[in-house]
């Protein structure tokens, strides 16, 4: 036995003279010193040695063990340093290259025009008021004159999630919870925050988007009050040579109602293929507030008139920075959304 021992020992050795990979060395770990390895084998016939033999042979298993491990853990060591140093060599960093400066992010252009028109209006005394996204069909419908039955109500297509609950279509809604917390106290209020519709998303439209409304509710409130407050937020908002024009139209929660436009940003006024050579542009809708709407929100329309106006924020930040497609706000291209860094 003690002569097989020593023939393992001399080609366990041997062997590992050739090793060239952690794996290969790994492999004959296993191969020799395994729990089912050839040094096992052998000193499992023992048993069949005399009191006197075993402590020899014992003693011979050890050296042979200790010598093949001896040899294995200098190639481990070799390997790692070899590995070590071959990371080391890959990984050198310059550290006389200039460092990365972070970049800067920026307030997004709808926030950005969001916050624009809340300071322009605050500036005139408005002040702001917010309310629930998920709106009861009474608030979002029946309170602005527009009952079950009513036909108007198929201008909006809407997310009804109960027969009496949905998703706010407008932010009128905030407009009449106003109403009736001010119980019959005179409003100059902005309501901006999210709508949502069901509408196929396009170039012009999308199922979720931004809306501001204002309400100004007070004793002899005019049309003319109307159109000065909405001329001023223009050139404000796009500049002093920017005019408005009113239009007749209808809205079931204002009589009279009109729609505004606005000089062509593109070309002044002189008419272009983005104002469809007009020289205006839509930009929002107002009118005097009806007096059904008035009662329903605590005032005696005999006593207070008011005048109302919506706008959207992405219609007014395309006119604004000559964006041609709303899909560009909510795709979150950082190549589009850089260029608003130092605006």
């Amino acid at each position: 036995m003690k002569e097989r021992l020593e023939a393992l020992r001399s080609e366990a050795l041997t062997e590992l003279e050739t090793v060239d990979s952690p794996q290969q060395l790994n492999d004959l770990r296993v191969k020799y010193l395994g729990k089912k390895g050839a040094l096992t084998e052998i000193l499992r016939g023992m048993g069949s040695l005399s009191a006197e033999e075993r402590p020899i042979i014992g003693q011979v298993g050890n050296d042979v063990r200790a010598a093949i491990e001896s040899v294995i853990e200098t190639k481990q060591a070799a390997f790692v340093a070899s590995e070590t140093e071959a990371r080391l060599a890959a990984e050198t960093i310059d550290v006389t290259l200039p460092g990365k400066k972070p970049e800067a992010g920026a307030i997004h252009p709808l926030n950005k025009v969001v916050q624009e028109i809340e300071d322009i209006f605050v500036g005139l005394g408005y002040t702001v008021a917010e309310g629930p996204e998920v709106e009861t069909d009474y608030y979002n419908f029946e309170a602005l004159n527009l009952p079950k039955d009513h036909p108007a109500r198929d201008m909006q297509d809407s997310f009804y999630i109960t027969d009496e609950i949905l998703m706010r279509t407008q932010t009128s809604p905030v407009q009449v919870r106003t109403m009736k917390a001010a119980q019959g106290k005179p409003i100059k209020v902005i309501c901006p925050g999210k709508v949502y519709r069901r509408d196929d998303d396009d170039a012009t439209h999308s199922f979720q988007f931004n809306q501001i409304e204002g309400l100004v509710i007070g004793p002899n409130i005019r049309m003319s009050d109307l159109k000065g407050t909405l001329l001023q937020f223009v050139q404000l908002m796009f500049g002093k040579q920017a005019q408005i024009r009113l239009r007749p139209s209808f809205f079931p929660f204002t009589e009279p109602s009109a729609e505004v436009d606005v000089t062509c940003s593109q070309c002044g006024g002189d008419g272009c293929r983005m104002c469809k050579h007009t020289g205006w542009l839509e930009i929002l809708g107002c009118g005097m507030v009806h007096p059904r709407v008035l009662e329903m929100g605590g005032y005696d329309p005999n006593e207070v008139s008011g005048f109302a106006f919506g706008m959207g924020v992405e219609r007014i930040a395309l006119l604004k920075y000559g964006i041609d497609d709303i899909r560009h706000f909510y795709t979150n291209d950082l190549r589009f959304l850089s260029q608003f860094v130092r605006m």
